[in-house]
């Protein structure tokens, strides 16, 4: 297992990448966030040599201009990775199964280059989706053993813990493997 964080403006930008393969930066969220620290966080990411993700929380409505939004503001680089922050907003809403499905398809188009992630927590997983349509891969949130979500399905990291931040695992034997599958979009 590779070990990985995410991390969004809650996080400082001079985060430790000590034994770390992969980093997520938050990017967006709905069609008027963007995450102050991106730029910062994302260097600090790049200069330790690491594989870099970008997420976007995804609110319901208006996908395609999120989707827009989201690649407008993410570096553009291959071998990067894109994901779907899929969960419920600070409205208590969520974006629909339809919408999320949509929003993935859309990011695809956008960005043939990268790999395209969901975000999900195990309840949304297992209780909420209906489509298990994932992208690329699924990165599923289940605070648990690291490498030990309790779900049946195929997933490609797992984010284990939020103390004292997002800690993940991914599912590839190396580094080199987990760039590999990065840049063959």
């Amino acid at each position: 297992m590779l070990r990985g964080i995410d991390v969004s403006a809650y996080q400082s930008s001079s985060y430790d990448t000590d034994g770390l393969s992969f980093v997520f930066v938050k990017a967006t969220e709905g069609r008027s966030y963007v995450n102050p620290k991106l730029a910062a966080q994302t260097k600090r990411a790049r200069d330790a040599g690491l594989v870099v993700g970008f997420y976007h929380f995804l609110w319901p409505g208006n996908l395609s201009a999120q989707a827009e939004y989201f690649v407008g503001k993410a570096p553009d680089r291959p071998g990067d990775i894109l994901a779907v922050d899929w969960e419920t907003t600070s409205s208590g809403t969520h974006a629909s199964n339809a919408e999320k499905d949509l929003f993935i398809r859309k990011l695809k188009d956008l960005r043939p280059n990268n790999q395209v992630v969901l975000y999900a927590n195990r309840h949304f997983w297992l209780n909420i989706d209906t489509t298990s349509y994932a992208g690329d891969g699924l990165w599923i949130a289940d605070y648990v053993s690291a490498g030990k979500p309790r779900i049946e399905a195929k997933w490609r990291f797992h984010q284990y813990t939020d103390d004292p931040l997002d800690k993940n695992v991914a599912d590839f034997a190396s580094m080199a493997a987990l760039r590999r599958w990065a840049e063959d979009a």
